[in-house]
């Protein structure tokens, strides 16, 4: 599922970006890798940004939802 479907307050793990070499590197940039663990803290209203931590850098950055949609993400059982 992508990051826009994903449920509030569940452990998650990025699977896969889907996307072009632009947004791999903004993810990169941002300390977002595939296989991190992450957290949606909160979601704009409106169709507004995600709020996302990331539990392996521990890191907090607002995603807007055009990039959201590209981030794969699979509940994390860990």
């Amino acid at each position: 599922m992508s990051l826009t479907e994903a449920p509030l307050d569940i452990p998650l793990r990025i699977a896969a970006v889907q996307g072009g070499e632009g947004v791999r590197r903004r993810l990169l940039t941002l300390g977002f890798h595939q296989g991190d663990r992450i957290l949606i803290v909160s979601c704009g209203i409106l169709r507004g940004p995600l709020l996302v931590r990331n539990l392996t850098a521990d890191v907090t950055v607002a995603i807007g939802r055009g990039v959201a949609q590209k981030i794969l993400v699979e509940a994390d059982h860990a």
